[in-house]
Formats: structure tokens, sequence, C-alpha cells
């Protein structure tokens, strides 16, 4: 009897971790603004804003994430043009290469561009990473927040920008690429902070002057979504120190992706802070799918409270959404942190 005992301990003190990775609690790490994951092969690999270099994380289990492989991929040189404030990393892979996308600047945010990295090994934890340079409009504008697709077999960037050199206010464009580092013709501009509910830009107290309340109005961190036959732009509004949300963007198809009446704005966000589930704040939403391939899930970052801003107590949430009959997304609203169940295929 004793020694069956000691059997039965042993097994359930083996089997504790694999029992306990079947489910996960949001926030997935305790910080980590700007968050993105790409599904590849059965791994998840994860990055986030650090602001200094470009971290990757690697895992099986997306509830292993806060403790999962880390690797610092890049930093950059002192005294080049992208070598502070390093936001929004996106790690892709096209054609048997990885690239990250990041946004960086050299003296401070008016100076925010974006710039590619490239690996052409198979395994992107390992091999070197190289500087492909900066990919921008042919008018050098200020850029943050790129992502790019493949579209049946043609690349395609979208990302947030200014339309003059300081117009506090920020747009949603998108362009062909020649390559993944290369801009092909003009970029377009496909969406505006122009409803009310994008347009809650009041500035921070800290950045008022003589009693002045100016606004800034934001359109930011487009993310290509793909399903079936229909295509979505989903990108943040309003401004990460206030109630962040996302909005939608439909490609309806009566032209290029890169015309401007090929998209059409839902009249509302489609997903906005919970503040029953003590979720504020979410945005810069990216998708992923399940190691199995059966699930769609969405990542976003959230703050704990209302009043917690930009800093780093944006932690990533993860969760599953599903789909309308019209083809639409369907996020539902910020799930509580209570344990659910891993993605399938974990």
């Amino acid at each position: 009897m004793k020694l069956f005992h000691s059997l039965t301990l042993l097994l359930l003190m083996l089997a504790g971790p694999l029992l306990a990775q079947r489910t996960f609690t949001n926030p997935i790490k305790s910080s980590g603004p700007d968050p993105w994951v790409l599904q590849k092969d059965g791994w998840y690999y994860y990055m986030n804003t650090t602001g200094r270099n470009l971290t990757l994380w690697r895992t099986r289990n997306m509830a292993d994430l806060a403790t999962a492989e880390s690797k610092e991929i890049y930093t950059p040189p002192a005294g080049q043009p992208y070598s502070k404030e390093l936001w929004a990393p996106e790690i892709h892979s096209f054609d048997g290469k990885w690239y990250v996308y990041f946004s960086a600047d050299s003296l401070n945010n008016l100076s925010h561009r974006v710039w590619v990295i490239e690996n052409t090994s198979a395994d992107p934890m390992q091999g070197e990473w190289t500087m492909k340079g900066k990919i921008g409009d042919k008018a050098d504008h200020w850029e943050i927040d790129m992502s790019v697709m493949d579209y049946n077999g043609q690349l395609y960037a979208a990302w947030s920008g200014w339309e003059g050199p300081t117009n506090g206010r920020q747009d949603i464009y998108i362009a062909r690429l020649k390559n993944p580092w290369t801009i092909d013709g003009d970029r377009v501009k496909i969406s505006q902070p122009d409803q009310p509910w994008e347009q809650h830009g009041d500035v921070p107290q800290a950045w008022q002057k003589n009693g002045e309340v100016p606004k800034i109005y934001v359109n930011e961190g487009p993310e290509f979504l793909r399903h079936d036959d229909k295509l979505f732009i989903v990108y943040s509004a309003n401004a990460c120190w206030l109630d962040y949300c996302l909005g939608l963007l439909t490609y309806n198809g009566t032209g290029g992706l890169t015309d401007p009446r090929s998209w059409t704005k839902s009249p509302a966000p489609v997903f906005v802070q919970a503040p029953e589930n003590g979720v504020w704040a979410p945005g810069h939403g990216g998708f992923f799918r399940s190691a199995d391939d059966k699930q769609d899930w969405m990542i976003y970052h959230a703050n704990p409270s209302a009043s917690d801003g930009c800093g780093n107590k944006r932690a990533p949430h993860i969760q599953p959404f599903t789909w309308n009959a019209d083809g639409s997304p369907n996020f539902g609203k910020p799930m509580p942190k209570t344990a659910m169940p891993v993605p399938s295929g974990d």
C-alpha cells in the first residue's frame, strides 16, 4: 500500500505541470505593450515593445509565455536613426526568410519611422539579423505600427501616419511592396479618425499649455485579418491614455487594396473596454491561429485600471473569437481574468 501511495504521488507530481498548462489567466505576461504573435509550425513567436531592443519569445504553449524561451535578437547601434524608442515590433515569414518590422527614432517621436531587419536562418532564434533599412513612402512621412501581409501573392503594408509634418492626427495608410523592405508606389490613406467615437482625444494634463486642451485624434495599430474570401483591417482608435478601442475596415472588393473606395469603415467600434472585467483601454490587436489550425485567437494589450495611461502597465491578453453570419469578426468583449482553456493543439 505504501508503494502504491508513493507511485500515485509521483504520478501526480509529474502530471501537475501538464495539467497546469491546459489553462491560462489573462494577462499572459505582467507587462507587454503592443503585443504580437505569429504561429508557425506549432511554435508561437511573440514580441512586444521594450523600447530599447527587439526581443523574441518562443513557446509551444501560450500558457507558458511568461516563462518561455526568449532572446534579444537585435539591439540598434548607438547614434543610428533607429536607436531609440523602439515600438510595436512584428515578426513575419516570407519566402523562407524572417523579417521584423519596428518603429524607432533617433531624437524624439517626431522622427519615428519604420525599419526592417532580416534573418535567412530557418530558425529565427538562430542566425544573424541584418538591417535592411527604412521602409517608407517617397516623401518620408512620419509613420509607426506597420504590419505586412501576402495577399494572393502580392505583399502589402499598412501603418499609421501623419498627413503632414505634425498635424496632430494619425491616419491609416496602405501601399504595395516590391519586396519585404521596399514600398512600391505611393501610400494611400484609407481611414482617418472622423467618427465621434474615434475623437475622444483630449491630451493628458501634463501636455497642456496655458490652460488649453488640444486634441489628438488617433487611428493606429492596423492589422490585416483574413477569413475565407473576406479581408479586414482592424485598427486602434482614440488614445492609449483614454478609452482605447478597436475599429474595423472591410475590403468591399470594388477595386484594388490601394483604392480608398475599396474600404468600408464600421460605424461603431468592434471591441471596447470592459471595466466590469477589470480590463481598460484594450488596443493594438493582433490575430493568430491555434497550433492545430482550428481556432481563431486575438491578442491585445490592456490596462488594469482607468488611469494607467500608455506605460508598461499595458499587458498582453489573449482570447478566442468567432465570426458573424456575414463573415465579419465577432470579438465579443474583453474576457474576465479567470482561468480559460489554452488554444487547441497547445
